[in-house]
């Protein structure tokens, strides 16, 4: 039965994976490509069917791995819950918590608390995908995730993370603003050589302004566009080095605009906007890695020194 289970899980891993070397990384070492290869030959010999399709490129499920797929997440998991009640018995959790988060939150949100939480919790393993897409977190086999109230999935439990507020900075460098000069209202950055960002999906990050009521949506044109999350560094540094105005989260550059590298501009017209949510599923068992991270972001929040809501916010 422990055989079947294991083989079960490898080809939940490789399926959702992509590939065998895919999963063989994501297990942290605990699992080689080659003892999952073997493990879903030896399922697939026990049903008689093909599970995946191989190729030297790819690996992807047949009909019949696909309807196993489809069945498989949601009991694996209850197995894993029923093996997690005996975490309850221990005197510290233990186990892996996965976390889906935005490179905003890797960035600027979790260096806050996973270094504490670590220290608080030895014995649990962290492992964070960074992710900009729109994701079902169960299917993606994640514990939890970080997104804005705009992207939350429904039927989640959503606390507060991190900042309440934040807001976008608009900057470019004083080599920049010398050549061409400052723009006082967004809508002259249409005459202005812009850095931007794509998200996976192929869509580009539109500009967003607001004042006294106005609410002013840009879409500028430039020499660069980078993927955000892999490439917001890079726009980062040839705003520096004078290639344009970029417009991004303000935490992120402020480094750079501390040093004087980037010159802030337009910023009576950065809209404050709600900070990021961990959310999970409404389940009423939490497995413990998971029950105690969200027990120590929610100490985390009440131990906020008084004003850290920002302005005109209201208590989650």
């Amino acid at each position: 039965m422990a055989e079947q289970l294991g083989d079960l899980a490898a080809f939940l891993a490789v399926a959702r994976s992509g590939g065998f070397r895919e999963a063989a990384r994501g297990s942290g070492g605990v699992s080689s490509a080659s003892g999952l290869s073997e493990a879903v030959r030896r399922l697939e010999a026990r049903l008689g069917v093909r599970l995946l399709h191989r190729t030297t490129r790819s690996v992807a499920p047949t009909e019949a791995g696909a309807r196993l797929l489809e069945r498989l997440g949601p009991a694996l998991g209850e197995v894993e819950a029923a093996l997690d009640v005996v975490n309850g018995f221990r005197d510290r959790p233990a186990g892996t918590l996965r976390l889906n988060v935005p490179a905003s939150a890797a960035r600027l949100v979790l260096p806050s608390i996973v270094p504490p939480f670590l220290a608080a919790y030895p014995e649990i393993r962290l492992d964070v995908v960074v992710d900009e897409s729109f994701v079902d977190i169960l299917a993606e086999g994640c514990d939890a995730g970080i997104r804005y109230d705009e992207r939350l999935e429904q039927d989640m439990i959503a606390i507060p993370i991190g900042p309440r507020w934040q807001r976008m900075a608009t900057a470019a460098s004083p080599a920049y603003l010398a050549a061409r000069g400052r723009p006082e209202h967004p809508r002259e950055l249409m005459q202005h050589a812009c850095l931007r960002g794509r998200f996976a999906s192929g869509s580009m990050a539109s500009w967003e302004f607001e004042k006294d009521g106005e609410v002013v949506v840009v879409d500028p044109s430039g020499p660069l566009i980078v993927r955000i999350a892999a490439g917001v560094d890079l726009a980062v540094e040839a705003a520096c080095a004078g290639c344009g105005i970029i417009h991004m989260f303000e935490g992120w550059l402020q480094p750079q605009i501390d040093s004087g590298a980037l010159v802030p501009m337009l910023e009576d017209w950065a809209r404050p906007f709600t900070g990021p949510f961990l959310y999970y599923p409404g389940r009423r068992y939490l497995p413990a890695p998971l029950r105690a991270f969200v027990d120590f972001v929610r100490e985390q929040s009440a131990a906020a020194p008084a004003g850290a809501e920002g302005p005109g916010a209201t208590p989650a």
